[in-house]
Parts: C-alpha cells; sequence; structure tokens
C-alpha cells in the first residue's frame, strides 16, 4: 500500500531534515541545532508512544481511559508552565480539559459518531487535548494582560458601582476572541488552503476521499468545540480570580 514506510524510507525522510538544516547554515539563523534536536525528540517521543500504544490498543478501554486522564493532566501541567503569570491556572485547565473531554468525547460516542473502541478513543482525545492547549494558554495570558493594561478603566468601572463580572466583561470578550478567532480561521480554510493532518493520513492510507472527508469534518468539529469550551472555562475562571470577594482587582496590584 501507498503507506507502507519502512525504516528505510524513514531514514530517507531525514534528507528533509538535512534541507532545513542547510538553509539554515546558509542564512546564518543558528537554528541548526535546534532543528536537529527537535527531529531527534520527536522521532523518540513517537516512537515510545508507538510501543505504549501498541500495548493500550489490545486491552479493554479502561486502558485507554487512564491514558485520556494521563493526557488531561499533562495538557494542564502544561498550560501551568506555559502561562506562570496566571495565578493558580493548574486546577483551572484540568477542570477546563475535563470539561471539554466531557462535551466532545460524549458527544462523538454518545450519539454513535464513532464507536467507543481504544483505537478511535485515544487518537480522538488527543486530538481535542493537543489542539485546545494552545488556545488555553493564550487565553489565560490574555485575560490577564488585559486586566492589567486596562486596570484603570477597569477600576473606573467599578467605581462606577459595576460588579467585577460586569467590570471585565469587555476584557474578557476581546481575550476569548483573540484565542478564538484562529482556530475559527482554520476551520474555515480547512480543505481549501490545506489538507489537513487525519485526512491527510487516511488518504495516504488508500481510504476513499470522501470516507476520509467525513472522518476528518467531524475531527474538525471536536476541535473547535473542545477549545471554544477550555477557552470558555478558563477565561472565566481567571477572571474570577482576578477579584477579591469585595470585588477589588488583584491584577496589577502591586506590581503584581
Amino acid at each position: 500500500m501507498p503507506s507502507d514506510i519502512g525504516w528505510g524510507g524513514l531514514a530517507a525522510s531525514l534528507v528533509l531534515v538535512a534541507v532545513a538544516v542547510a538553509l539554515s547554515l546558509g542564512r546564518r539563523l543558528g537554528l541548526e541545532r535546534s532543528i536537529v534536536w527537535a527531529s531527534a525528540r520527536a522521532l523518540v517521543q513517537l516512537l515510545l508512544v508507538g510501543v505504549a500504544l501498541d500495548f493500550v490498543l489490545d486491552r479493554t478501554v479502561a486502558w485507554s481511559w487512564a491514558w485520556v486522564v494521563v493526557m488531561v493532566g499533562f495538557a494542564a501541567d502544561t498550560v501551568r508552565r506555559r502561562a506562570p503569570e496566571v495565578p493558580r491556572v493548574f486546577p483551572l485547565a484540568l477542570g477546563a480539559f475535563a470539561a471539554a473531554a466531557v462535551v466532545t468525547l460524549a458527544v462523538l460516542f454518545g450519539l454513535g459518531v464513532f464507536p467507543l473502541e481504544p483505537r478511535t478513543l485515544i487518537p480522538l482525545a488527543g486530538m481535542m487535548v493537543g489542539n485546545a492547549m494552545t488556545a488555553t494558554v493564550l487565553v489565560a495570558r490574555r485575560v490577564v494582560e488585559e486586566l492589567r493594561d486596562k486596570r484603570d478603566e477597569v477600576e473606573a468601572r467599578l467605581a462606577l458601582g459595576h460588579a467585577s463580572a460586569e467590570a471585565a466583561r469587555p476584557y474578557v470578550r476581546a481575550a476569548l476572541r483573540t484565542a478564538l478567532i484562529p482556530q475559527i480561521e482554520t476551520t474555515k480554510s480547512v480543505g481549501l488552503v490545506f489538507l489537513p493532518g487525519a485526512m491527510t493520513g487516511l488518504i495516504l492510507a488508500g481510504v476513499d476521499p470522501l470516507d476520509a472527508v467525513r472522518v476528518q469534518a467531524a475531527v474538525m468539529y471536536l476541535v473547535l468545540g473542545s477549545v471554544a469550551t477550555t477557552v470558555t472555562v478558563v477565561g472565566l475562571g481567571v477572571r474570577r480570580r482576578s477579584f477579591s470577594a469585595d470585588h477589588r482587582l488583584l491584577v496589577g496590584a502591586d506590581g503584581g
């Protein structure tokens, strides 16, 4: 089949890494070591995941759910590390990814879009978490930045008698839009500007293109729903944590 790639084919594909290294050297970008390290790390990580998946996919679906729990925890920790300026963001991100998993996976498996089995659960959960992670980091940081940069405006609204939720509403809305728009634009351009990974992989594996399109459309809706869910949960959660119980803005106070 056209998707059969042996170790020789994999080794041959490293020529493309060499091209990237050569371009970095030629333009004096200083990225050669980063390119080599990223390529080597990706290969090792994928091989380890492949071995683990080979074990899990032959077990009951309970093992797959355990894998999903680990993915959600790792994603929440990644958000914590990438957004250190956001106070207590780990439990908030954990709850957001869990909520997205409940919403999106319940729809896909509860309505019978995909059969609930290890071979479908793990990849779909991975796409849900992986695509939502970047948007989650972005919205967490943007809410803090918006409230910090517009502190005078927020405090003026509080002084006029607005509750904290109302005073922060336009700035939180701006942060939510900033985090959601990239995924919306990606969804709009899929198929016209680029062929996404799931569809490309299925076509390379010899699946009928229309079957691949149906799978890809469901995956895109999964990603859009998960991004919207995590962005909303984290955005509103960070807003609540940015104010005290008596509606005082904590972000930006005393240089914080």
